[in-house]
């Protein structure tokens, strides 16, 4: 009897999803409940698992192919044959054996196996048809005398790339020992010496400096953009078209902060066994100041305003493979160390890839942190249907005028709201952010609500 893997429910507005990998293959024993495959949504990737024991019979949708909810996926037979097969497999082994010499004619059958791994110079083993290598990424394999198939590989489709590789060799130190015989041989390249004469011709020269030759390689490379990335594209570029977008700054003064942080980090993290970061403070600030600017926490849907009286406030999470927001719930109901675990344990299960879906969902307000990359000064976009955004960026020593009129350096941030301008008025905007900056820059404001 077979049974049927078919696309389970996915979420709310969620109806479609992209095969992003077979974790079996057909013909592979399976236990009930093992996971099976991998589906990437425009929200979260999920695993599929095995609704009944017994052997994959069939894979109808394969890598890369768009399903709906409810569409068959593949099918088990069920049983508990699996095992039978592997012995039979090793029958015909023992079998070689007994018969004449004339039977170790399969014994070429290994040398095939060389085979693949010529083959595996041109892809990489384990991902159906082999992944070609690109050119410059070839000859790293081979000067090196690489198995493709044992690097892990972070291109789409399980592409190889020479980062892939470079990483490899960097981790793998007891390898390139182990070939000193190798790496002469990339000395060959001495011919490479040759191109100085020609640098003397080059108009990229000077002081007798050249460029680097170009790396090795097509000149352009095309790939499918991910089920995420198209949700974010469209998400954002729907933000745009819909929201009469504004952005209103301001800077924080982060002495206050900090020096909170540097006097009780040790003994916060001791207590509540996490680090006390900036977040939590900005958190606890944006739900003081939404309190009193409730429009800023409000959305519009279709002619009618939704306030919310909660406040479940999204942190923007950056991923290699997008950003996604998981959310806070209830963020005036928690401590700093409960806002600061909650962080925490949401931006690992989003780098885990394990978020749910109710877990992206629900957001009223959305703070997104540029500073972690470096940026000084940005526009966040809105997240869509939420009305406002703040950004904040890095922390930058700047001289600062203080009240006595006397300049001193003090460690200053930007902030950043964007609101939606269809809702909120300017004067709401820029009022909402003078209370976050006097929440931050005199955090007993926060503490006592005042």
């Amino acid at each position: 009897m077979a049974t049927q893997i078919v696309v389970p429910t996915l979420g709310e507005s969620v109806t479609e999803a992209t095969v992003a990998k077979w974790f079996k293959s057909v013909g592979d024993a399976i236990a009930a409940d093992e996971p099976l495959l991998e589906l990437e949504t425009d929200k979260v990737t999920l695993e599929v698992n095995a609704p009944a024991n017994g052997t994959l019979q069939e894979i109808v949708a394969p890598e890369g192919a768009d399903v709906e909810v409810g569409a068959l996926l593949g099918s088990i037979a069920e049983g508990d044959a699996p095992p039978a097969p592997k012995a039979a497999k090793e029958k015909p082994a023992a079998k070689a054996e007994p018969e004449t010499k004339a039977e170790p004619a399969p014994a070429p059958k290994p040398a095939p196996a060389p085979a693949p791994s010529v083959a595996e110079l041109n892809g990489v083993a384990g991902n159906g048809p082999a992944a070609p290598l690109s050119p410059a990424v070839r000859k790293l394999v081979e000067e090196n005398g690489l198995d493709p198939a044992s690097i892990p590989a972070s291109g789409k489709d399980g592409r190889l790339t020479k980062g892939d590789v470079l990483a490899y060799l960097e981790t793998k130190p007891a390898a390139p020992a182990a070939q000193p015989a190798p790496q002469p041989a990339p000395a060959a390249p001495a011919p490479a010496a040759v191109p100085a004469p020609a640098a003397a011709e080059t108009p990229w020269s000077g002081g007798g400096a050249t460029f680097p030759p170009r790396p090795e390689g097509p000149r352009e490379e095309r790939v499918k953009m991910t089920r995420l990335r198209k949700k974010i594209a469209e998400h954002l570029k729907n933000s745009q078209n819909t929201a009469a977008t504004l952005t209103t700054y301001n800077e924080a003064d982060m002495s206050a902060v900090m020096a909170l942080r540097g006097q009780f980090k040790d003994a916060f993290e001791k207590k509540h066994g996490i680090r006390l970061g900036f977040m939590s403070f900005f958190v606890k600030a944006c739900v003081t100041a939404l309190r009193e600017f409730p429009v800023v926490n409000a959305s519009i849907e279709e002619d009618e305003i939704v306030y919310k009286n909660h406040y479940d406030i999204g942190v923007a999470v950056g991923l290699k493979e997008g950003l996604v927001v998981p959310v806070v719930r209830d963020a005036d109901a928690l401590s700093f160390a409960a806002v600061e675990g909650t962080i925490g344990e949401l931006a690992k299960r989003a780098r885990d890839g394990a978020l749910t879906m109710e877990e992206l969902q629900g957001g009223t307000f959305t703070i997104s942190n540029a500073g972690v990359y470096g940026s000084l000064n940005s526009m966040p976009i809105l997240n869509l249907p939420q009305s406002a955004v703040l950004g904040m960026h890095k922390i930058q020593q700047r001289p600062v005028v203080l009240d006595d009129g006397s300049i001193a350096a003090r460690p200053m941030m930007y902030l950043a709201l964007s609101y939606d301008h269809r809702l909120i008025d300017g004067r709401q905007a820029v009022s909402f952010l003078v209370r976050v900056k006097d929440c931050i820059e005199d955090p007993t404001r926060i503490m006592l609500d005042v």
